[in-house]
């Protein structure tokens, strides 16, 4: 059984994420790894063999703080992808523009654009353009991409899903994600309380990185059970 590990879109709060993945990696190992947007970027540090400690380090770093800027957004995108490359599979999302489709790029494929494009909000940053085509945040028509880690041959996902407050939940309403088929086994893990305003998602703060990390190990602690069965 296939299983993959997929990280959803979330901007600041994906840092929560790390803290998920630092108790669930003692227990499981993904047979691959799909990210959208800033869980894209996480997915590739981890499929590129980042300890925990190294993961805590990136988003305890305080240029971190401008990354709402184009320039520092590519020079983070061409960061990790000079410091990681994936040693298991490993797929991220991107959206083309205009025509509003979601792609999957994987493997061999990922070039530092790709990882700058699925972290390029619309309207806050300027579509990539690759291969003669732009491209836009990932996690734009879709935050958790299943239907990503099914389509890479996953038959179970243990998706570690941050955008669960009501702003995402409207936008999940007006823009259906698209969907996996009803083969996929998915176990969700999702914070256990609020992570903040819409606002903190934007904004990155050392103390609410903190608090996040600190609030995904206890998330994951409670979900170690289903994800073990």
């Amino acid at each position: 059984m296939p299983t993959a590990l997929v990280l959803s879109a979330g901007g600041m709060f994906a840092a929560w994420e790390i803290g998920v993945w630092k108790v669930l990696r003692e227990h499981f190992t993904p047979d691959l790894i799909v990210g959208a947007s800033a869980g894209a970027w996480n997915g590739w540090c981890i499929a590129g063999g980042a300890t925990a400690e190294d993961l805590v380090r990136e988003w305890l770093d305080p240029s971190i703080a401008t990354l709402m800027r184009s320039g520092p957004l590519h020079a983070r995108a061409r960061h990790l992808f000079d410091c990681y490359q994936p040693r298991v599979p490993f797929g991220l999302t991107v959206v083309e523009a205009p025509r509003l489709r979601s792609h999957i790029v994987r493997g061999a494929e990922i070039q530092w654009q790709h990882l700058a494009a699925t972290c390029s909000i619309p309207v806050v940053f300027p579509p990539v353009r690759i291969g003669g085509k732009l491209y836009v945040d990932g996690g734009f028509l879709g935050a958790l991409p299943l239907w990503a880690a099914e389509e890479m041959g996953a038959t179970r996902a243990i998706a570690i899903n941050c955008l669960t407050t009501w702003p995402f939940r409207l936008v999940r309403k007006a823009i259906p994600p698209r969907q996996p088929g009803a083969g996929l086994e998915v176990v969700r893990i999702e914070p256990s309380t609020p992570l903040g305003s819409l606002r903190d998602t934007f904004h990155w703060s050392a103390a609410n990185v903190k608090r996040w990390i600190a609030l995904g190990e206890r998330d994951g602690k409670r979900a170690l059970a289903s994800i073990t069965m």
